[in-house]
């Protein structure tokens, strides 16, 4: 099997990757079948990101502090745990954001986009679901649109739900909401169009957050699943992301 192996630059990593090559070889990602890569959650979405179109599935082990998204970590039998892994295909959130000097910043996000206030005001944002405005005014920290593999993530520190895998639907959930004071989000078609326009923008600067990606000064944001991109992900059998998924709500 041709293999290539990631890693963050965490010594933990780089030692388990140099003690991987040793025992498996290692070729360039254009030609693996398979990339293993070794580090944390962070480190598992930049590599899916970075290998976006290539052909090879990504298979994580856990040299990093969080690893939701990444197996157990150990250096025998690894050709063996490939063979026998479980497959995950996931579709990533496209963003399109407007700036205040009309430029446009695209980006993919796996986990989520997040719209969040950069500056000691909270930002007020209206919210229009495929072109049907739903919310006039949502003052509040911030809020953020979470994939069912992002729902673990950020939105479920910001009390939003957990959503299982396959089940065609987006959280829309809001951070530290205090108009409307109660209202944490709602649940979406995984094919609805999100907008959010930022309201007041001088005096309540908002950025937008795609898997960590930032973007400043933003005055409109749209969100939508994007179908025509995949990224598999390879998980030892009985530990995929939708037994991850479930087991979350029962610790």
């Amino acid at each position: 099997m041709k293999i290539a192996f990631a890693a963050s630059r965490a010594i933990v990593a780089q030692t388990a990757r140099a003690a991987l090559i040793g025992r498996y070889g290692d070729v360039p990602q254009a030609e693996a079948e398979v990339i293993v890569a070794l580090g944390g959650d962070g480190f598992m979405l930049q590599t899916l990101h970075d290998t976006q179109g290539m052909n090879a599935p990504i298979y994580g082990m856990n040299r990093g502090t969080i690893g939701f998204l990444m197996n157990e970590y150990a250096e025998t039998g690894l050709i063996e745990r490939l063979q026998a892994a479980e497959r995950e295909v996931l579709n990533p959130l496209s963003m399109t954001a407007t700036h205040v000097d009309g430029s446009i910043s695209k980006a993919l996000a796996i986990n989520e986009v997040a719209l969040l206030r950069a500056g000691p005001q909270a930002a007020k944002l209206q919210i229009t679901i495929d072109g049907r405005l739903r919310m006039q005014e949502l003052v509040c920290d911030g809020a953020l649109v979470a994939t069912p593999a992002g729902s673990t993530a950020y939105n479920y520190s910001a009390h939003g739900p957990i959503l299982p895998i396959g089940s065609d639907v987006l959280a829309l959930t809001a951070m530290a909401a205090f108009r409307p004071r109660r209202w944490r989000g709602a649940l979406l078609p995984k094919a609805a169009k999100v907008r959010f326009d930022v309201l007041e923008q001088e005096k309540r600067p908002v950025m937008a957050d795609a898997d960590g990606n930032s973007y400043r000064d933003v005055v409109t944001v749209e969100i939508a699943s994007d179908a025509g991109i995949e990224h598999e992900i390879l998980f030892d059998p009985g530990h995929g992301l939708e037994e991850r998924l479930i087991s979350e709500q029962f610790t």
